[in-house]
Parts: structure tokens; sequence; C-alpha cells
């Protein structure tokens, strides 16, 4: 089994922008009959007890879809609000938080406010690979600062960056995504300092918030206006399939999404269903200790093999030391029946924490593999 990645050639009638024309669509390979290690998805199912209140929900909700949902979706944000003055020590309301459909659609809308032609936006590579891609798409100048061979931010550096570069919007995700590696929250607030000179926005892609132990970049918004928090309820609310996602901001910032949204752009049964898992939080996110333990597991197994796992703040593994390439040992690893992610760094695989079935099956395929 293997698969061979998806090179678009695009027709010679199709008017498509000439600096699209290289790339491809950006996704994970979708393989069936596998254990699915690759995309960080939460492994746990939805609690009977919230699968059944999202259909009650839903069924009411049903008999009015010939209208048009809530275009400012008014419930969900409160709602949301509340879990996060809950989690952090806050005090935002509505004013401060927009839904939207998975956190992506969050960046994109960031960069239509405030990327475009004649602006720059700047991030800490490796990282998040949508960071560019939607750059590009927006016709956002990206430019790239490099993390450390640890994959940290050396903020003296950054902060000369940003000094010199003087983008418009500046991206740090943490934990970071492919290394699962985290930015201190003192160190946060130094390159808000630094965005504040130069006039930026600091995005903190924070989709994996909840597994880690540092604070919320949302706790510096108070102080630092241009500090926004990116999030998800595809990870520790276990609700990828239903993709929502939201900002955290000053209310300035949510008027400039409002702004660039698309209309009624988030449907009512997808409003109605995240009203639901947020209001069953605790139940949704009651798997992360599993998770966490499950992460101190592989680790070990990947350090027992001679392999190096590096320290996560998330729910997945970046790890290195096979003398084999990338691609053979991927390869490898989806011959049994498993399926990881080559994040493209020469000498590196991502795992993300499954089940304890599936963690036991990497362990296993992992024993075999490294021998």
């Amino acid at each position: 089994m293997s698969i061979k990645p998806n090179q678009p050639t695009w027709p010679v009638w199709l008017p498509l922008r000439d600096e699209l024309r290289t790339l491809t669509p950006y996704g994970a390979p979708q393989i069936h009959d596998v254990v699915q290690l690759n995309s960080n998805e939460n492994p746990f199912k939805l609690p009977d007890e919230v699968q059944a209140a999202i259909v009650k929900e839903i069924k009411e909700v049903a008999a009015s879809l010939n209208r048009y949902p809530d275009r400012d979706a008014v419930r969900l944000r409160s709602k949301l609000a509340q879990y996060v003055n809950s989690a952090s020590n806050t005090e935002f309301s509505v004013e401060n938080i927009w839904a939207a459909n998975g956190s992506n659609e969050i960046l994109q809308t960031l960069f239509l406010a405030c990327g475009g032609s004649k602006r720059s936006a700047l991030g800490f590579t490796p990282s998040y690979s949508v960071h560019p891609l939607i750059a590009k798409i927006t016709g956002t100048q990206w430019i790239e600062g490099k993390r450390s061979s640890t994959f940290g931010i050396d903020i003296q550096l950054a902060t000369a960056q940003i000094l010199a570069e003087k983008p418009s919007l500046i991206f740090v995700a943490t934990p970071n995504n492919p290394s699962g590696t985290s930015t201190p929250l003192s160190d946060l607030e130094l390159l808000a300092d630094a965005a504040s000179k130069v006039g930026a926005l600091l995005v903190v892609d924070e989709a994996y918030a909840e597994f880690s132990s540092e604070q919320s970049a949302a706790t510096l918004i108070a102080k630092f206006p241009h500090v926004v928090s990116s999030r998800t309820m595809s990870k520790a609310f276990a609700f990828a399939g239903v993709r929502v996602g939201y900002l955290i901001a000053h209310p300035s910032v949510i008027d400039a999404a409002l702004v660039t949204r698309l209309p009624y752009h988030l449907s009512a049964l997808t409003q109605s269903a995240a009203e639901v898992a947020v209001d069953h939080a605790n139940l949704m996110q009651s798997g992360i200790q599993e998770l966490l333990s499950g992460r101190e597991l592989l680790v070990r197994g990947i350090e027992l093999v001679g392999w190096k796992a590096l320290d996560s703040s998330a729910n997945f593994i970046l790890f290195s030391g096979f003398t084999r390439s990338s691609n053979e040992i991927w390869q490898e690893f989806l011959n049994r029946g498993i399926l990881i992610r080559d994040v493209g760094l020469a000498g590196y695989l991502r795992v993300s924490v499954g089940t304890k079935a599936e963690n036991q099956r990497f362990l296993t395929a992992l024993q075999e593999i490294a021998q």
C-alpha cells in the first residue's frame, strides 16, 4: 500500500493566477481500514449523552432550516466566551469572540482583513503549513522566520526581524505543529511588545492549547489589544467533523473579521451542535488526561528503540533518530496498517496519540521497524 501525491495539471483554458499554479491542494492522505494517527484528531467518540443532546437540538432546529441561520452566531459566541473565561480566568464577552468553519477560516479571514498586496506576514518555521499557504492565496508576502534546531523561537532574533521587516501579521503556533513545542507566555509578551512597535497583529495559533500547561495567549489581550488567539473545537473537544473554530480578540479585531466573512457562513446545524458541545465541555474533554498518558507512553516507546522523541505539549509527537529516509519509515508503518504523518522535514515523522489499542499497534510496529 502506498500513496502518490496529488499533482494537479492545469488546463490551458483555466485562467488560474500564475502564483497558484505550482501549488497542490492541502491535506493529509485519507486511507480507510488503517489506524489513523496522522491528522492529530481526538480518537475518542462523543459521549452518548452528548450525541443524544445534539440529535435532540438538531431535530428542533430542522423545523426552521428554510430560514437563514443567525448571521452573527450570538448564542454560540456567548457560550464560547464563558468557556474561555472559565478556563483562563478572563472577562470576555460575545464582542470578543468570533466563530467560523474551523480555525483555518479564522486565519483566512485575518489575512483578508489585514494582509493582501503591499502587506506582509511573518511566521516562524517549521510550523503550520497553512499559514504561508493562505498568505499566497490572499496575495500577502510571506516572510519566513526560523526556529532553532529544537524548534523553539529565539526571541531576540525574532524581535529584531519584526522590527526590520515590519509585517502586518505575525504568526506563532503554540503548541507548535509539527513539533509540539510551546512558546512561554513571557516570550509571547515580548513578541507582542515588538509587534506593537510596527503596528502588527500578533496571531497566536492555539489549536492545541488544552493539551498544554502554558497559560493561554488570550490572557494578554487586555494589555495588548493587537494580540489574538485562534482556537478550534476539533482537537480537545473531539469535534473535528463539525468544523468549528473561534477567534478571541479585541472587539475591533472581531469587527474586522465580520467585515471580511462570507454571509451566513456558519450553518444553523453547525451552530446548534457546537452550542451543545460547549455546554458539555467537561464531558467532551474527558479524554484529555488519557491522551496525555498515551503521549508519555509513546515517548517512552520511541526512545526505548533508540530513536528521539521531541518534548510535546500537544496530542502528537515529532520523532527522529532513524537511519533510513522518512518516506521509507512512513511506508513501513503503512505496510503494517498504521498511517502516520510525513511532515516534509527530512529525518522526522509525526504520530498522533490514539486510543490505548491504537498506541499499542504503533509501538508493536515501531519495535519491528526499528530492529
